[in-house]
């Protein structure tokens, strides 16, 4: 009977594993003709911190001590990826905009270095031939709203330079807008979402046919958000907060509006987004696409994987590698070929081709040019060319006269 119980447990254990075999096979079959566009990876990030960007000191082949890298990307059978230009909230009203270029410019001599693997693009278009020329789509996502420098001047010049979408903020406020960080008590509104500056930083971005990112952002800037753009916009990087109460992911009333505005929750698989805690596994990621999936729709889901971006990831999902291993668990839990599709890939371009459409649309309207008020960004670093800076002057002395007024009378009431 022992030997017989034996044989029994080794027998379920290898129909799991031929199960297992089963749908990552599956999944490397879906993934030949639809490959993953992830939404959010910080390789560049890693470039800078590790080389000060000097791609001539490393190998994207052989580079080890990172998340990616160029035959890990081909494993995971990445297809597309939003690299981000990110340079830190403290930068903000010093070197953020040269900071940013330097990481533009990085990205794009990253396909000039590696032209057999990586294509730099800026539409569906350049997706979809990079798809068929077997490379890895590359497209330029800037992380926070700070690099512009509260310029639409800045704004414009980006997308010229290939940027496609903007993460509103990073963990700080800009001028204009307010973060994540104020939801938690961490940080004041500064915006009460969107200033009317921002409103119109959001229209400019439409009008370009830059995608609108609300990773990062307090919840009122993405209903104000969601309200004031003529296109669909994305979370790049966030999962559902649901499931994990923080304050980086989607409540379930905003992901109902993301999917009547047709936007797209790409999954975060930061350990401390997904299970609120340091430790998460490849089913806790597969819940939050299950739950999205549910609230939103499947039309509403993608991927996202932060990776090179934080420091932990899942079990199962330790580097760009294990996209197949996360398809394979949703195909066990019954997703369909259609959903699979869409969410690896179909979803983005759809949002993609909406957003160039928009542009379109809004060929004839002319750029925004009202700047952002100079009290606003007036700093050391920050010159006043352009602005009448009298009247802000005249404001500031009359400010001032009004509260010694006030203090005179005070101190007279307390005399008499």
């Amino acid at each position: 009977m022992a030997m017989k119980g034996i044989l029994l447990v080794l027998l379920l254990e290898s129909l799991v594993l031929v199960a297992a075999d089963t749908f990552k096979d599956e999944a490397l079959n879906i993934m030949a003709s639809c490959p993953v566009i992830d939404g959010h990876n910080d390789l560049p990030w890693q470039l800078l911190s590790k080389f000060n960007n000097q791609l001539n000191k490393t190998d994207l082949y052989t580079l080890n001590d990172t998340h990616t890298n160029i035959p890990k990307l081909r494993a995971g059978r990445v297809g597309g990826q939003f690299w981000a230009a990110y340079v830190p909230c403290d930068t903000q009203g010093k070197d953020a905009v040269k900071r940013t270029l330097e990481q533009i410019d990085v990205i794009q001599r990253m396909c000039e270095e590696y032209p057999e693997v990586f294509s730099c693009v800026d539409s569906v278009q350049g997706i979809e031939d990079a798809f068929a020329g077997n490379k890895i789509a590359s497209l330029i996502g800037v992380e926070g709203g700070h690099s512009i420098d509260s310029s639409l001047g800045t704004l414009r010049t980006f997308y010229k330079l290939g940027v496609r979408y903007m993460t509103l903020t990073h963990s700080c406020n800009a001028p204009w807008v307010d973060n994540w960080l104020v939801d938690r008590g961490d940080d004041q509104a500064e915006n009460n979402g969107l200033s009317e500056f921002g409103k119109n930083v959001i229209l400019e971005m439409n009008r370009l046919g830059m995608i609108v990112d609300l990773s990062h952002v307090s919840v009122k800037t993405m209903r104000d958000t969601l309200e004031v753009s003529k296109a669909p916009v994305i979370f790049s990087h966030s999962s559902a907060y649901s499931l994990c109460n923080h304050a980086r992911n989607v409540p379930d009333d905003l992901l109902k509006l993301v999917k009547e505005k047709r936007g797209l929750v790409m999954v975060n698989f930061y350990n401390d987004y997904v299970t609120c805690s340091k430790t998460a596994n490849l089913s806790n990621v597969a819940d939050h696409f299950d739950y999205i999936k549910k609230v939103a729709g499947y039309e509403s889901v993608g991927f996202g994987g932060d990776y090179d971006g934080v420091p932990r990831v899942p079990e199962g999902l330790e580097d760009v590698s294990k996209y197949p291993d996360l398809v394979a668990e949703l195909l066990r839990r019954n997703w369909t070929h259609a959903e699979l599709n869409a969410s690896l890939a179909y979803n983005l371009l759809r949002v993609f081709r909406e957003v160039e459409q928009v542009k379109t649309n809004m060929m004839t309207s002319d750029p925004k040019e009202v700047p952002i008020e100079y009290e606003k960004i007036k700093s050391d670093c920050h010159t006043s060319y352009g602005y009448d800076v009298s009247d802000v002057k005249d404001a500031a002395e009359r400010q001032l006269l009004g509260k010694g007024l006030i203090l005179l009378c005070l101190l007279y009431s307390l005399l008499v």
